[in-house]
This record gives C-alpha cells, structure tokens and sequence, in this order.
C-alpha cells in the first residue's frame, strides 16, 4: 500500500460489525479471547479427537435419518442384496439394507458413522485416563470431571442404543441382553420391561422408542454436556504439564489465534481422513451377513462393540451361586450384580474420586500443573487397576473365541478369569507402585547428581568413578515440581496434644489411616539441591528447544 498504510476494511463489513459491537460489544471480548494460550503437548489432542468425532456423529447421522425407517411393522425384502429376497424382516433392517446398498455414498456414510461412534468412545476413554493420571480433575475441576464421567456414560449408552436400531441378529441379541438385565432389578424389574418393550419381548416399539433416545435426547445431552465442559475449560483454562516458566499463576504454550485455531481446524480433517479411510476400506458391522433378527436364532462368535465387551465379560464370567429368592421375589444375582453393580462401581466410583482423594490426603489447593503420574504412586496404582479389572473382563467376553482359538477348555478359561479379576488388579496396584516409587528414587538421584555419561575417570585417589552431567534446566524444572503430599496428621492433636473430637471418631480414625497408606513410601524432594551430590560434574548439557511458538499468560 501506499505511504506503507495497511489496508482499510471495507466498508460494508466495518459498517456491519460496528453494528454488532454497539449493541453486544463483542470487539474487547473477542479481542482477549483470541490471545487467550493453550499449553502444548500431544496427549491434549485426545480431547479434540473426541470432539472431532462426535460432530462427524452428527453429521453422519443426519444423512442417515433421512433413509432409515424405525419401524418394527413386517415387510417382505425385495431390494438388490439377492440373498435376502424374499426374506420377511421388519422395516427397520430393510431400510438400513437400502441405505446399504441402494442409495448412493449409503454404505460409506454407515460405516463412517460406525468407526466414529467407536473412535468417540475410544478417545473418551483415553483422556479420561490422560486427566486422571496427571491429577487434571482435583480443585478447582471437579465438576468438569463429574461432566466427562456423564458425557463417557451417555456415550456408551447412546452406542448401545444406535447398534441396536438395524434390527439385525447382532443387535436384537443386543436388546435381549438388555431386557435381562432390566428384568433382574428387584420388584421392579418386570414392570421396567414391559413399559420399555410396550409389553413381552421383542414387542413392537423398542425400535422407535429406541431411536427417538438415540437421534435427540441423548445427542442432546451430550451436545449441552460438551459444551458446557469447553466452555467450563475455557473459563479455568488447561491444565499443563511442568516445565520452564510454568506456574500456578502462568500459562506457557500457543495463543488461540492463529497458530492454535490453525492446527485445531488442520487436526479435524486429519481426524476426518483418517475415519473416512478406515470406513472406506475396512468393513464393520456387515448387518447383510446375519440377516434379520428373530427370537429363536442365535449365532456363534458374536461379539458387541468393543465398549461393551466389559459388560459381556461379567455377565459370562460371574457364578449364579448367590441368586436367593426373598418373599417370592427372585433377586438373580448372576444377572443384577454384572449387569448393573459393576458398571455402577466403575462410572460411580469415577466420580467421586477427586472428592475421595482429597478428603483422605486433605488437599484443598487450586492445581493448575499436572502430576507426573509416578508423583502420586496410590493414585496411578489405582488407575491401572482400575483398567487391569476392565481389561480383564474385555477379555472375559470373548472366551468362547479365545477357548476356540487356542484349544482350551470353555470351563478352564471361564474359571481363569473368575480369578484373574480378583488377583489382577492387586497385582497391578503393587506392581505399579513399586514401578513408581523406583521412579521417583532415580529422579531424586537425577535432581542431585545429574545423568549418567558413560564416562569413567579415575580420582587422584585411585578411585574410579562414573562422571555425571548436569540436566539440563527444563528437567530440573520438571523434576522439581514433585509438591510435597498434604499430612493430616498435622492436624491430629491440637495445641495441649489433645486430639480433635473429628480425629477420634470412627470416620476421622479411617481418614488418618488412609491417608496414611496414601502417603506411605511416597519419596519426598524436600532439600533436595540439584546437581550437589556428586564430585564427577560436568558442565550442564542444556537441551534447547528451538522453533516453537510459545507465549506466556495468566490464568
């Protein structure tokens, strides 16, 4: 431009958002927003991917309510899969086989929708593990974690109840499995059923019932639960891992605008590419192979969607030996204890954890600065038993295939199981806390002496020693962010040693003797100087970082 002057803006568009600005002053806000910083590390990504997923969710499923016909009326197929003409099935099933194969981009889309429903899931699971095991979720965010433990639990929900609308063998097995654990609840449980299924099984609207939860109360809920977690995010701002700089109070990373808006709306059609690849050219759930459903028939082999093989596992692998019958009420616990207790346990147990955690450790700090997780070696033990118990009944729902596969005794690997759910997670809880109190010792030794060189020098002594460089600051920094654990203890006895009536009491004495085996072995940093434990140091081998965008805000 001439006289080196930008560029005005045109007139219709400086006309207009003046307009806007005088009657919802949105120029400042919008302006503080977009300098708004966004910490920078992978494990962030899984969140967006979720994210990512559910918007591809619904705008598969848009293109896919205009040709479904949620319907259990009996028709008669006569479409162009040659196998199935002549075959009576309801409308629902016949109209996902001419979303199959009759209209065009049908089956694309169907399969599209399916991986995402899968991947939704599955990055759910990811980050939530991801905030659990950094310690994301303590104050001042635990009702954002309360919002993503509901947001996993309709997700599961709303995947059962989508896999369930094609009415084929899979999915009517699917539904049968439902109604019997709806059928275990006590008293009730008949009365649930009925008012579902509009009377005896299948009945004629589970179909329709089922699909108005699953294309708009549910999408629904979730929709208001996502946004209400990003924008609760936006407020209270990331989380970040520790490092240079960052504090507390201090923000490092990339502002909103451009570079993170950039790499976000890049990141999506990445997510997009790699769903619409998978669909194209991996096949999943192929309704035309098992044909409609019906009562009477079963099928070997058949698996749910892999979120639900959890359930699957514990309903196969739980004994019938504790189903008893009060006042001529049955009560079958083989069905309700699986079917119901356990998920409970899981997502329940899920929600209340911050709470949970800082009511036995005490801590009622602000934490903006992730853990490590061998930093809090109780919390990260608990974690992987939590996923060595889930895993293991994944597992469990596919020992007909595993027994097939490997030639072992259906009884042998159910009883395998029946074991290993117990004793497996205790052996990962004290594995993992052992792993992470070793870890904890070398940072230590790390902090103080430095890392190894594979340098050997021989002192004027005659001793050999191994000569030790100085880390580098940034891992100093991060080791240095160990906080010492809140002790109740402290708090135990007041001035004249007497204890508090809280402390004697049964609630207070379980409180002391939890917090105890939390803290328990826990390394503390307390003192620890870095780089003065040794006499072999070298100078520091500082590990520059070069290239990236970052600034430094405050939250």
């Amino acid at each position: 431009m001439a006289n080196g002057q930008a560029p005005k803006t045109p007139k219709g568009l400086r006309n207009a958002g003046n307009f806007i600005d005088d009657r919802f002053h949105l120029a400042k806000t919008g302006e503080k927003n977009l300098r708004k910083v966004f910490p920078n590390h992978w494990s962030f990504m899984l969140g967006e991917i979720a994210l990512y997923s559910f918007i591809i969710l619904l705008i598969t499923g848009v293109f896919l309510t205009l040709w479904f016909n949620p319907s259990m009326a009996h028709t008669v197929y006569d479409g162009s899969y040659a196998r199935l003409q002549g075959v009576e099935m309801s409308e629902a099933y016949a109209s996902t086989l001419h979303i199959t194969f009759d209209v065009r981009g049908g089956l694309l889309v169907r399969q599209i929708h399916h991986w995402a429903a899968l991947i939704f899931v599955a990055a759910l699971i990811f980050h939530m593990l991801r905030v659990f095991f950094t310690g994301a979720f303590r104050k001042p965010r635990e009702i954002n974690w309360i919002i993503g433990v509901l947001i996993f639990t309709l997700a599961i929900l709303e995947g059962l109840f989508g896999y369930s609308l094609p009415d084929d063998l899979p999915s009517g097995m699917g539904v049968r499995i439902l109604q019997g654990v709806m059928m275990s609840l006590p008293v009730v449980g008949s009365y649930v059923s009925f008012f579902l299924f509009g009377g005896e099984f299948p009945g004629e609207l589970i179909i329709p019932r089922l699909y108005m939860l699953h294309i708009l109360l549910i999408p629904g809920l979730l929709l208001a639960l996502i946004v209400a977690h990003i924008m609760i995010l936006w407020h209270q701002k990331h989380t970040q891992y520790p490092g240079t700089g960052r504090t507390e109070k201090k923000v490092v990373g990339t502002p909103m605008y451009p570079a993170f808006a950039v790499k976000a709306g890049g990141f999506f059609f990445f997510t997009f590419a790699v769903i619409a690849g998978m669909a194209a050219f991996v096949q999943i759930n192929p309704i035309h192979l098992f044909g409609p459903f019906t009562p009477t028939s079963i099928t070997s082999g058949l698996q749910p969607d892999w979120y639900m093989g959890f359930m699957e596992g514990a309903l196969r692998i739980f004994p019938n030996w504790f189903d008893i019958n009060i006042a001529g009420y049955a009560i079958p616990t083989g069905v309700l204890v699986p079917g119901l207790v356990i998920p409970g346990l899981l997502f329940g147990g899920l929600a209340v954890w911050p709470f949970v955690e800082s009511w036995i450790s005490g801590d009622k700090r602000h934490h903006n600065v992730a853990d490590r997780p061998r930093n809090a070696p109780v919390r990260t033990s608990v974690g992987v038993a939590g996923v060595t118990f889930y895993g293991l009944l994944w597992m469990a729902g596919s020992n007909d295939i595993l027994s097939e596969t490997f030639s072992i005794s259906l009884y042998a690997s159910t009883w395998f199981f029946r074991f290993a759910v117990i004793f497996g997670p205790i052996i990962a809880f004290i594995a993992t806390k052992r792993i992470c109190l070793g870890l904890q010792r070398r940072d230590l030794e790390t902090l103080e002496h430095g890392y190894e060189s594979g340098t050997i020098q021989q002192l004027d002594s005659g001793e050999f020693i191994e000569v030790h460089k100085e880390s580098s600051t940034e891992t100093v920094h991060v080791l240095q962010s160990k906080k010492p654990v809140p002790r109740i203890e402290a708090d135990a006895l007041d001035e004249n040693g007497v204890e508090s009536p809280q402390k004697r009491g049964i609630m207070g004495r379980i409180r002391l003797g939890l917090a105890r085996w939390y803290t328990k072995d826990n390394v503390s940093f307390d003192g620890a100087v870095p780089h003065n434990g040794h006499v072999g140091h070298v100078g520091p081998n500082e590990s520059a970082e070069t290239g990236k965008e970052e600034v430094v805000g405050t939250r």
